[in-house]
């Protein structure tokens, strides 16, 4: 039985500093944005309004998701566009107390319909700076390949991106997992590093724990994006506790995509209680009911024994995980504490 979070954990929750890592961009498109996109760009969209978009989000897997994703980022067409998008997601993490983000992007899914790759990141990046002047939410762009395409095609991606390496820290691998396993994407993930860039992945999400050690072994990434599947093989969970590989996890994801049938069922306090570095993120929020403190809220809700203790270590495990300077993690674990001292009075 679930029972809602004390008044003084719920204010927690809210005002904590929180760093946000697994937040697909495309995946905040909003309903009333997206129509607003569509009137603006003269996008003919297969809804009559936002009531019935919004019903469409009845999905039974990841696939059923992507389907409409894909659609609604067809309004996207120009660097304005990407702005708005981003900078709709700023004000709400804003809101949401968060003080670091690293956002993903899919530049195939823009250049594939002729928008030139230029004016995706520079919306982006524009907010970027935007959101830091005005709420000092430090930010960094992720570039994410889509793995049911080709590697040749992330490649070639990858490659266009470089004249514009300064506004992207590193690279990211998501779209369908079944069926396109890591090492799909062996010799780009190679290129990546050569360049410098961080690396990431999306693994144990619908794909086995087995795509988990692949993505460490094989492309080398600094994070797991999900990774819940790795409670399929103790020895991994093992790993990932030592190695404090992190994972960052979707709560609300996971439930909406129909990896686990309720919050009550998910794994992530136990993986928590077994010292692996998760967080508590997103991933598109827009399409799965919720920011990241509606995530954080949601969890402790369906977990009672989750408390104080729990609130800061996830706070604490997202400034660990997150690239920023160990400068800025020093200052956010300074935060924190004096938000907690200042509730706990």
């Amino acid at each position: 039985m679930s029972a809602s979070p004390t008044p003084p954990l719920r204010a927690l929750l809210r005002r904590m500093p929180k760093a946000e890592l697994h937040l697909h961009i495309e995946g905040s498109l909003e309903p009333e944005l997206i129509f607003r996109l569509a009137a603006r760009n003269g996008v003919e969209l297969p809804y009559a309004d936002v009531q019935a978009l919004r019903a469409a989000y009845a999905f039974t897997d990841l696939q059923s998701f992507l389907d409409l994703y894909y659609a609604g980022a067809s309004v996207l067409l120009k660097e304005e566009d990407f702005f708005d998008m981003a900078w709709a997601y700023f004000e709400r993490a804003a809101a949401d107390n968060v003080v670091h983000a690293e956002i993903f992007f899919d530049p195939q899914t823009h250049t594939a319909r002729g928008v030139p790759l230029a004016a995706v990141i520079h919306g982006l990046a524009h907010a970027c700076r935007r959101a830091h002047a005005e709420f000092g939410i430090g930010s960094a762009l992720i570039l994410c390949f889509l793995r049911h395409l080709t590697e040749d095609e992330a490649l070639a991606t990858l490659e266009e991106a470089l004249p514009h390496r300064q506004h992207f820290i590193g690279v990211g691998l998501d779209s369908s997992e079944r069926g396109h396993p890591p090492e799909k994407f062996a010799r780009v993930f190679a290129r990546a590093r050569e360049l410098g860039l961080h690396c990431v992945a999306h693994a144990g999400e619908e794909g086995p724990a087995a795509y988990i050690e692949t993505a460490l072994d094989l492309l080398q990434v600094e994070r797991i994006d999900h990774g819940v599947r790795c409670t399929e093989s103790p020895a991994l969970v093992q790993r990932l506790a030592q190695q404090r590989v992190p994972l960052t996890v979707c709560p609300l994801s996971n439930v909406k995509l129909c990896v686990y049938p309720d919050l009550a069922a998910h794994p992530l306090p136990t993986l928590l209680d077994a010292g692996l570095c998760v967080t508590v993120n997103s991933d598109d929020p827009a399409y799965f009911g919720g920011y990241v403190v509606d995530n954080f809220l949601a969890l402790f809700e369906a977990h009672p024994h989750l408390g104080l203790a729990q609130a800061r270590q996830l706070a604490l495990n997202s400034f660990e995980a997150s690239f920023a300077s160990d400068a800025r993690k020093a200052r956010w674990r300074r935060e924190l504490e004096a938000v907690i001292e200042r509730l706990a009075t």
